[in-house]
């Protein structure tokens, strides 16, 4: 018999109201997050899924896999992305110093501009950040590492 963790409807207990205001809270700021970061994509004639993919690639060249693991869809749908950003000339694909049967995509110099032009056209973090202190924004930064663990 597979053991199960109690979920809080099994044990009785259920989360307080301020926990749900948290969890509420955080899914509102993830939602304006993302439509913002869509809107700047598309500033871009980029797609989401695109402009996520680049950014990622301006960090360090990865293999399709990996970008697959890390976008959490399949590899033929990061291929696909990849064809488009190589197209644009913001990726480029190239052999993997480790394994040189394997290629990695990479960010282009082009692509690293327009990833960094992408993250400075983002307004939503920007404007409510402006309005907390320095204290402010170090507390909430490290809590939110905490909370990532």
């Amino acid at each position: 018999m597979a053991s199960t963790t109690p979920t809080p409807e099994m044990t009785g207990t259920r989360p307080d109201q301020l926990t749900l205001d948290v969890v509420e809270l955080i899914g509102e700021v993830v939602a304006r997050f993302h439509e913002d970061y869509e809107s700047a994509a598309a500033e871009h004639a980029l797609t989401g899924a695109q402009a996520r993919l680049l950014s990622l690639l301006c960090l360090e060249p990865l293999p399709m896999r990996r970008l697959a693991q890390q976008l959490k869809c399949e590899p033929s749908n990061v291929t696909g992305i990849v064809d488009r950003l190589e197209a644009r000339g913001l990726v480029e694909r190239q052999p993997n110093p480790s394994d040189r049967r394997v290629k990695v995509a990479a960010a282009t110099t082009e692509g690293r501009q327009v990833a960094r032009s992408l993250r400075e056209s983002l307004r939503f973090a920007r404007e409510p950040l402006a309005g907390l202190s320095e204290e402010e924004r170090v507390a909430l930064r490290d809590t939110l590492r905490r909370m990532l663990g």
